[in-house]
Parts: C-alpha cells; structure tokens; sequence
C-alpha cells in the first residue's frame, strides 16, 4: 500500500483528488494539509510514502516544503501539482528535490500511475515541462554546444531514437508506441541510456539530448 499525504490550500481540491484516489486499491490518503507548514508537521507523525504537493499555498508554498523535506525526509517522494502558469515555481521545485510534476486537470488513472511511478523512484514529468525547463539552461543552446561525450557514441540507434523521443518529452507509452516496442522494453533502454551517459533522471536524459540533437540523427 502506498501511502499519500495530500497537501494544497483549497479543501475542494484535496476532496476530490482523495475521492479520486481512494477508488485505487493500492493507494491510501493518510492525511492532508493546507500548507506546507502543516505538512512538515504531519510527514513528522505518518512518514507517507509519496506527498502529492500543490505550488502555490500560504504560510509555507510548495517549493520551500519540498526543500525541506528533501533535507529532513530524503527517503520520502514528492509529486508536484501546479498549472502552466506556475513555471518558475516547477524549475525550483524539481531543483530541491521533487520527483517530478503534473497539472491538477491530469486524468485520475494518469495520476495514480504517475504517484506509484514516483513512488519507485521515476521521475514524472506533465506535458510540455521539457521544453519549458530547457529555458533555464543557455549553455545548452546550439552554438554553445560543447562536443558530445564519447559515451554517446556507444548508445546504440535504437537507444538513440528512444533518447530523441525522450527530449520531446515523451512518455514510455508514447515511445513504445512510436518505435513499436513493449513498453519495458522501453524502460531497458532507458536504463541503459541514463547508465552509459551517467545521468541521474529523465530530466537531465531530455537537456542532455536537446543539447547534443545533431548526434543523435
């Protein structure tokens, strides 16, 4: 059982994402908060598994919870909830620490696959964060472009055109799809890319492949 502590200021919000999640056999809303503030103080007492966290709260937002618990909780996930207009607030967030981000309009089955995914240690990222967090990195831009790692010559061309779909922002279903594999075949190769390039995360697989697109062709 995976066990969630919701956190968001609006208490229709934290109704129906608990509505929504309760209809998951195995996940269970342990306790919710308005702030981060409150959070913090409850992750003290039910040490949840995932903390599906909003942005934007009083008292405490969810970028300083989400440092904070990082520092005193590393083993605890946290999943960010927040809009496209709270982008700057997504770069800090997943910056200290956050295992990724999805809007609160993301479908209820998306959303339960998203936390158990989370809770894995997968990071998740919501449509369109790739190419927003790519913004904040202008030492990647084209003309900047330092020479590729030879470790990039050892990924294979199937592992490069995962990689390209990567940076897109592409999900492991939507690659399976477009390369007409399985979709653990999929997370092999991504396995595989993040091992011989050294990166931590999808994130950095996806800056790392806008960095060097002309590579990977």
């Amino acid at each position: 059982m995976i066990k969630i502590l919701l956190v968001d200021d609006q208490h229709l919000i934290r109704q129906g994402l608990k509505a929504l999640l309760e209809l998951e056999q195995d996940l269970e809303v342990i306790g919710e908060a308005e702030n981060g503030e409150i959070a913090i103080s409850l992750i003290e007492q039910l040490y949840p598994d995932v903390v599906l966290m909003d942005i934007r709260m009083p008292v405490m937002d969810g970028v300083a919870a989400t440092r904070e618990i990082q520092k005193r909780f590393p083993g605890i996930k946290v999943l960010v909830l927040t809009t496209f207009d709270d982008d700057e607030y997504v770069k800090a967030a997943l910056h200290n620490g956050a295992m990724g981000y999805l809007l609160k309009d993301t479908p209820s089955e998306e959303l339960a696959v998203a936390i158990r995914a989370v809770h894995k240690g997968y990071t998740q990222l919501g449509p369109g964060i790739v190419k927003k967090l790519l913004t904040q990195f202008p030492p990647f831009a084209a003309h900047n472009s330092p020479p590729p790692p030879p470790s990039l010559a050892e990924l294979t061309p199937r592992e490069k055109d995962v990689l390209r779909l990567i940076a897109t922002g592409a999900t492991n279903k939507e690659i399976a799809q477009q390369l007409y594999i399985s979709e653990g075949t999929v997370k092999n190769h991504v396995t595989n890319i993040l091992n011989r390039l050294n990166l931590r995360d999808r994130t950095q697989a996806a800056i790392f492949a806008n960095s060097f697109l002309s590579y990977l062709n």
